[in-house]
C-alpha cells in the first residue's frame, strides 16, 4: 500500500522503474503471479517462508489478495497450472496454495498487521454485499481515507464464503477473523439489512443520495436453472420431492435449516458447489453418493485435491452424460433420473470441452435424492434503475468499474458471472482503485518494477529433487456425520520449510554484463538445464519488451552470451563458476506505489 515498502532493507541497493521491458520481464519469467487475478508476489511469500518469516509472508499475501487464511484452503489454485516446477521434466508443481495457508497457520499469534493509511478524504461509499470482492474492496478503500458502510442481507459477513462452502473445507473461526482483519480500519458492517423494492428494504436510488459512490458486490444469487426435455425452464425442480438446487441446499443449511438427503443421492454439476453438495450428502448420511458431469472428470474446473478428498469418502463421478427427464413416484417423490449419453466434442470458448448428445441413448439413474449443481446467475431485482448488462445478463462496467448508472460501480461475480474467490478477490481491489481515482479526481497509486540487489544465490541445486509435500488430512471415520471437522490439516514449520525450498523464485534475475564476460562458456557447460545460450540478438517487441531470443551456434556471429531466465531454474552454479564475476541477480517485483506529488 501507499508509503510502505514492506521488502525494504535500510542498506540494499533499490530502484523502482516504469520500464515497459521490466514489467514484460516479471510477467513472462514469473508465471505463477501473473496467473493470480490478485497479482500475488508468490515468489516473495515462499522466500520468507523459507527465513522462517512467516509473519512477513503472511504480509506479502494479505497484501495482494486481502484474505490468506482463507484462500490458502479454497483457492482454485490458478497459479500452480503454470508453475514452472510442473514443466515436463521439472517434477511437480510448488504447493503454492499449501504454503499460502502455512504463513496464516504459522505466524506468531501475536503477529501484528502493517498497512499505510491516507487520511481522511471527507467521502462515503456503500457497498452491497459483503462477499470477497465486497470485503477486499471495503478493505482498500477504508485505506484510501473514505468512510465505507457495508451492507449484508444476511446475519453474517462473507457472502458464499460463509453460506456456501462447508466448514469442514473452511473454518468458520479462520473466516471470521480474516473478514475482522479486512474491515476492522472503521468499515461499518451492516448486516440483515437487505437493498431492494421492498416495504422494508432500502432502495438503491437511497443509496446513491446519501453516498459519494456504491458498489454493487452482490455475486450471483441465484441457482441457474436446469433445461429438461419437456421443461427448458427447470420448474419440475420444484414440483418434485427431493430435488434441490444445490446451491440452495448449501444456502439454507448454512443458515441453520435442518437439511436431510435420501439413502442414494444424485448431483448434476462439474464445479465446486457439486462437489461441496456430494461431500455434505455424504455426511448427513447417504449411502451412496455420485456426481453425473457432462464430460469427463478431466475436464472439470476444480482442483485434483478437491476430487482426491470426495473419492475418498467414497463420491463417485460418472462422466459424459446430460440429464434430460425427472422420473417420480405416484406421491410426487423422485425415484429416477433419465440421462442421455454424451461425446466429447470440441472445445468451447471457455476452454472446456463440449458434450454432444447421442441420439437414442437414453438411460435411468435410480436415486431418491438430487442436487443439481449447474451453476449459478445474477440476480438483478433489487435495483430501481435501468442498468446496462452484458449478454450473459452480467452487469457491465468500464475500465474503472462504473456500470451504467454514475456512481454505481460493480465488482466480483456480479460483473463476471460466478467464478471464483481469488478473482473476486482481484476484481474488488481493481475496482476500489477505479472509485478512489474517480472521487479524488486523479489516481493516487502507480505500479512499477522493484529492483533490489541480491548478493549471492538464494537456491541450492539440491532442492529441486525435493519431492512434493502433499497436505495431511482428516482420517476417513472422523469425517463421517462431521460437518465441521476441518478435512485438511496443514502444513508443520519443517513441512512447509521443506516445500518452500522447491521453488525455482522466479523473481530473481540472473544477468551477464556482455562488458566484462570474455566468453569462455564456464557458465553453458555447468548449467543444468539449457538456460544460458549464444545469441546475435533478441527480439523487441512493439511495446518495449522483449521478444524471442535469437540464438547462434556460430562463434563469428555470437553478440552476447544470454541466460534464458524462463529456463533457469536459479540453482546459482553459472555465479559460482564465473571466473570474472560478470553475472548479477536482481529480486525484481511488481509493487503499488503512492504516485509523488
Amino acid at each position: 500500500m501507499a508509503g510502505f515498502d514492506k521488502y525494504e532493507h535500510p542498506q540494499s541497493d533499490v530502484h523502482h522503474s516504469t520500464d515497459p521491458r521490466d514489467f514484460g520481464w516479471v510477467r513472462e519469467n514469473v508465471p505463477c503471479q501473473t496467473a493470480c487475478p490478485a497479482g500475488t508476489d508468490i515468489p516473495a511469500y515462499i522466500w520468507a517462508i523459507m527465513e522462517g518469516k512467516h509473519g512477513l509472508s503472511y504480509e506479502i499475501n494479505r497484501e495482494a489478495n486481502v484474505l490468506p487464511g482463507v484462500l490458502g484452503r479454497i483457492c482454485s489454485r490458478p497459479c500452480e497450472d503454470q508453475c514452472r516446477h510442473g514443466l515436463p521434466g521439472n517434477g511437480e508443481p510448488v504447493s503454492i496454495c499449501h504454503l499460502k495457508r502455512s504463513a496464516a497457520d504459522l505466524k506468531n499469534r501475536g503477529h501484528r498487521l502493517n498497512e499505510s493509511l491516507f487520511g481522511p478524504s471527507g467521502k462515503k461509499i456503500a457497498i452491497v454485499g459483503s462477499g470477497p470482492a465486497g470485503v477486499a474492496a471495503a478493505h482498500d478503500l477504508s485505506l484510501m481515507g473514505h468512510d465505507i458502510t457495508v451492507f449484508e442481507r444476511e446475519d453474517k459477513a462473507g457472502g458464499m464464503l460463509n453460506y456456501g462452502i462447508p466448514e469442514f473445507r473452511l473454518p468458520r473461526d479462520v473466516l471470521g477473523e480474516e473478514i475482522h482483519n479486512a474491515l476492522r480500519l472503521g468499515v461499518d458492517l451492516r448486516t440483515g439489512v437487505t437493498i431492494g423494492n421492498g416495504e422494508d428494504e432500502t432502495s438503491l436510488s437511497a443509496l446513491r443520495e446519501e453516498f459519494d459512490a456504491v458498489l454493487l458486490a452482490t455475486g450471483c444469487m441465484a441457482a441457474s436453472q436446469i433445461p429438461l426435455r419437456e421443461d427448458p425452464s427447470g420448474s419440475q425442480v420444484e414440483k418434485v420431492a427431493n430435488v434441490e438446487y444445490g446451491f440452495d441446499f448449501l444456502l439454507e443449511m448454512h443458515r441453520g435449516i435442518a437439511k436431510s438427503v435420501g439413502k442414494r443421492v444424485a448431483v448434476v454439476g462439474a464445479g465446486f458447489t457439486a462437489l461441496d453438495c456430494a461431500r455434505v450428502a455424504r455426511r448427513l448420511g447417504a449411502k451412496e453418493v455420485t456426481i453425473h458431469l457432462r464430460t469427463t472428470e478431466e475436464y472439470i474446473p476444480v482442483t485434483k485435491d478437491e476430487i482426491l478428498e470426495a473419492k475418498s469418502e467414497s463420491v463417485a463421478l460418472s462422466g459424459l452424460r446430460t440429464p434430460v427427464a425427472l422420473n417420480s413416484d405416484d406421491r410426487g417423490a423422485l425415484n429416477a433420473v433419465e440421462f442421455v449419453q454424451n461425446r466429447l466434442g470440441g472445445w468451447r470458448e471457455d476452454g472446456r470441452r463440449k458434450a454432444i448428445a447421442i441420439d437414442g441413448s437414453e438411460f435411468s439413474f435410480e436415486c431418491d435424492t438430487l442436487l443439481v449443481a449447474i451453476g449459478q446467475k445474477t440476480n438483478h431485482d433489487f435495483l430501481d434503475a435501468d442498468m446496462k448488462l452484458d449478454r450473459w445478463k452480467n452487469a457491465e462496467i468500464d475500465a474503472s468499474g462504473m456500470t451504467s448508472l454514475d456512481g454505481v460501480f460493480a465488482a466480483g461475480d456480479y460483473v463476471k458471472g460466478a467464478s471464483t474467490v481469488i478473482e473476486a478477490v482481484g476484481q474488488g481491489r481493481e475496482v476500489a482503485k477505479g472509485i478512489d481515482t474517480w472521487l479524488m479526481g486523479k489516481p493516487r497509486y502507480q505500479q512499477s518494477v522493484r529492483i533490489e540487489q541480491v548478493t549471492e544465490p538464494l537456491r541450492q541445486r539440491s532442492y529441486d529433487f525435493i519431492p512434493r509435500h502433499h497436505m495431511r488430512t482428516e482420517e476417513i471415520e472422523a469425517r463421517k456425520n462431521n460437518l465441521t471437522q476441518e478435512v485438511e490439516k496443514g502444513f508443520s514449520d519443517d513441512i512447509a520449510h521443506e516445500e518452500a525450498k522447491r521453488c525455482y523464485l522466479c523473481n530473481l534475475n540472473y544477468k551477464i554484463d556482455v562488458d566484462n564476460c570474455i566468453y569462455c562458456r564456464a557458465c553453458i557447460e555447468v548449467a543444468p538445464k539449457n538456460c544460458i545460450k549464444m545469441v546475435e540478438g533478441i527480439e523487441i517487441k512493439e511495446d518495449g519488451t522483449y521478444g524471442q531470443l535469437l540464438e547462434t551456434g556460430e562463434w563469428n556471429h555470437v553478440g552476447a552470451i544470454w541466460i534464458d531466465n524462463t529456463q533457469c531454474i536459479r540453482c546459482g552454479a553459472c555465479y559460482n563458476v564465473c571466473p570474472t564475476k560478470c553475472i548479477t541477480i536482481t529480486r525484481n517485483q511488481l509493487v503499488t506505489r503512492e504516485f509523488e506529488e
